[in-house]
């Protein structure tokens, strides 16, 4: 798998082993969220982070190294 980066979606982050307990250690909410169920397919990190002022960076840097 690539690098994960802004554009990268939730389906694809979660399919990594051990991305969810990153996700949830820095309060991303659409994991819970019943509607982005709904839509994991087509929700980046980046637009994620961004609505709800999640530090980007950092999860991308944890996110990065589980692979």
């Amino acid at each position: 798998m690539k690098k994960i980066n802004e554009k990268t979606t939730l389906k694809k982050i979660l399919e990594i082993k051990g991305a969810e307990e990153i996700m949830a250690k820095h309060n991303v909410p659409c994991l819970s969220c019943p509607m982005a169920s709904l839509e994991l397919e087509k929700l980046e990190i980046g637009k994620v982070c961004e609505m709800y002022g999640l530090d980007l960076k950092n999860i991308l840097i944890e996110l990065n190294k589980l692979k």
